[in-house]
């Protein structure tokens, strides 16, 4: 079987391209093709011998998405795609113009095992891992299809990154790498619900991303019927990972809590947080929920998002409310695959 050249970082390219009997320059050449360029076949690389092309695509192959369905909000120019994989699977993607560059939140699984009753990317089933090659070529797709630069990463699209723990690291690698996009590690957010162990071992990489923690609620009782990764990381595990990974790193750690009308939305539940969260290095975002069709739960009103962050500003705890993009695109991830599973 022919190995994906797209999901091996530079220093195992290096290494491959070595026990082919090449020069080391013809690496960075590559490189620079599948990364920087972002080229979807060998007949690409212009600068390599036609001989040379055709030995790589002998063992390697290119791994890319197609463009399947591309909406644009009318509100804010938000753009989601929804990407067709080599299988006929499905990943979804959206780009973002923020006032500091252009940020895409990105795919990490074909579907997702964790089962949260309030997201749309666990409704039609957990496929597949995505390899490194498959996670970047998302950027890929999205930037030549716009003509833009991307310069932010979030990685918190279909999936969950820290199920799919060595392809996302070959990513990271691989994104922040001078000779391809060189993305900073300061700009790129990688989120988890929270998978203990792999926090401690992301912790131990010492990378100065950003990690953002799917809490959502404030204690295990809340949390439990909401996100069934908290039968198995409790509350409490999960914040000392988190302030472990605070104190070691000496970045902040951010926690993502979508409000759900009067399920975890009320003034005790704001203190209940902001107890936990206490002297911790970190910052909460209030996400009003993104009512999906096919769950129950209903978005919080405007005055009990207000209140919930003024109650954790007035305990010490920086909260900011994200603003809605993509409103009028269904713009949180999941649910246009759903869609197009429910049509095949």
């Amino acid at each position: 079987m022919k190995t994906d050249i797209k999901s091996l970082t530079y220093e195992k390219l290096n290494n491959e391209i070595t026990e082919l009997g090449l020069p080391a320059f013809r690496a960075k050449q590559i490189f620079k093709w599948l990364h920087e360029v972002g080229v979807k076949s060998f007949d690409e690389m212009t600068n390599l011998s036609k001989e040379l092309r055709q030995k790589l695509d002998e063992r390697y192959y290119i791994s890319s998405c197609e463009i399947e369905d591309k909406y644009v909000s009318k509100i804010d120019g938000t753009v989601k795609y929804l990407f067709r994989l080599f299988d006929g699977e499905y990943i979804e993607s959206v780009v973002m113009d923020y006032k500091y560059g252009r940020t895409i939140c990105v795919s990490s699984q074909v579907g997702c095992k964790m089962g949260c009753n309030f997201c749309a990317s666990t409704l039609a089933g957990f496929k597949r891992n995505l390899t490194a090659g498959e996670i970047e070529s998302q950027l890929h797709a999205a930037q030549h299809d716009l003509g833009i630069r991307i310069s932010n990463i979030v990685m918190m699209g279909i999936g969950e990154p820290l199920d799919n723990f060595d392809n996302v690291i070959g990513f990271l690698s691989i994104v922040n790498d001078e000779n391809g996009l060189n993305i900073s590690m300061r700009n790129i957010t990688v989120s988890t619900c929270g998978i203990v162990p792999k926090i401690y071992e992301l912790m131990k990489l010492d990378l100065q991303l950003t990690l953002t923690i799917s809490l959502h609620a404030p204690n295990d009782e809340i949390r439990s019927a909401t996100m069934p990764v908290n039968n198995k990381y409790g509350i409490d595990e999960l914040i000392k990972a988190c302030r472990d990974y605070a104190e070691h790193t000496g970045r902040r750690v951010s926690f993502e809590y979508t409000l759900i009308h009067n399920v975890n939305d009320k003034t005790e539940h704001a203190n209940e947080l902001a107890d936990r969260l206490n002297g911790m290095l970190c910052h909460v975002n209030l996400i009003p929920l993104n009512n999906v069709t096919e769950r129950d739960n209903k978005r919080s009103t405007d005055s009990a998002v207000n209140n919930f962050q003024s109650v954790l500003k007035n305990r010490g705890i920086n909260a900011t409310i994200r603003r809605t993009l993509g409103a009028d695109i269904n713009a949180s991830c999941g649910q246009l695959r759903y869609n197009k599973r429910g049509d095949n």
